[in-house]
């Protein structure tokens, strides 16, 4: 049995990953189910990426949005599944000190990738305001430079944001190894530290962090009070927002839906709750929104979904 606390000189370099114990009477059936999952997520992001990126009539400010969207989906649960696949075949639940931090900042406390999915939000409803409120100006603003600002801006805002928690964390003293959930997560990491260490610079990042996300949210909820104010004028505009704006906005409010209802249990949930629920509800961001968005946007953008029909008619006719 591992020691709950380390000792102060201790050499320890690793965590055990304690949620796992609910899991042990149904692993396979649990593997079986997650593999699949996992297969069907990687599945539809990469074929959308691919569809985007070999098809030129898609090399358009939206669409390339939507490739960073997937890929952006490809790397947070590259960075949750293939440990989880490989610790549910383990007896032994561990993961290393090094790991951990650098799951952490893949997941962050509550979800980088999520986050980073957020910047990216906010970029494309920009997008669509300078479409549709802006179409005359569109196209000389929305140059190929300012395309790769704007992408660089959804990836590189919260990569230096999460990479200054995890370097604070990573500076703390700890005392325990005990994370009481199936992978690691920042919170769960400053938990362990021990009774002396000093927390402060962590409990201000995050409140920087959330000043900066409201701000986006914020940015968001702007430019659709604006974007409908617009499109009630013109039956034109309202097939633009109906076609172009409904699946972004959906993906806007899924992302809204989960991010609260986290942060809700986190703040007012229950502990007697079991572990396996407790696991689901720390995971939910990493099961629903990496196959919902490649769905949502492939069946209602019309040029997506008029591409992918005729692959698959092509296909059929061994074309």
């Amino acid at each position: 049995m591992c020691p709950l606390i380390m000792d102060n000189q201790s050499n320890e370099r690793s965590f055990i990953l304690s949620g796992f114990n609910e899991t042990m009477n149904f692993t396979v059936p649990l593997f079986s189910v997650t593999l699949l999952y996992y297969c069907v997520i990687l599945f539809f992001n990469i074929s959308l990426v691919l569809l985007i990126v070999l098809d030129e009539s898609l090399h358009e400010p939206m669409y390339i949005f939507l490739s960073s969207l997937c890929i952006n989906a490809l790397y947070g649960t590259t960075g949750f599944y293939p440990k989880f696949l490989s610790d549910l075949l383990s007896s032994s639940h561990r993961i290393s000190y090094e790991g951990c931090l650098l799951q952490a900042f893949i997941m962050y406390s509550l979800y980088s990738f999520v986050c980073c999915n957020l910047s990216i939000l906010t970029v494309m409803a920009f997008d669509r305001y300078m479409a549709i409120c802006r179409p005359l100006h569109y196209h000389s603003f929305m140059t190929k430079r300012r395309l790769s600002q704007l992408v660089c801006f959804s990836w590189l805002t919260p990569f230096c944001i999460f990479a200054i928690n995890v370097v604070l964390t990573a500076r703390l003293k700890l005392c325990g190894i005990n994370i009481q959930r199936v992978l690691c997560l920042n919170w769960l990491i400053v938990k362990l530290a021990c009774p002396e260490a000093d927390t402060f610079s962590n409990n201000t990042s995050a409140y920087v962090i959330l000043v900066v996300y409201l701000s986006h949210w914020l940015f968001i909820i702007w430019t659709y009070i604006y974007l409908i104010k617009t499109c009630v004028r013109s039956r034109e505009d309202r097939v633009k927002f109906t076609q172009t704006c409904v699946p972004h906005l959906t993906s806007v409010i899924i992302n809204v839906t989960v991010m609260a209802f986290d942060s809700m249990y986190l703040r007012f949930g229950s502990r007697d709750l079991s572990q396996s629920l407790q696991n689901f509800i720390a995971l939910e961001f990493l099961i629903i929104t990496p196959v919902t968005n490649p769905l949502m946007y492939g069946f209602k953008l019309t040029k997506i979904r008029n591409r992918i029909l005729s692959l698959i008619f092509c296909h059929r006719l061994g074309l």
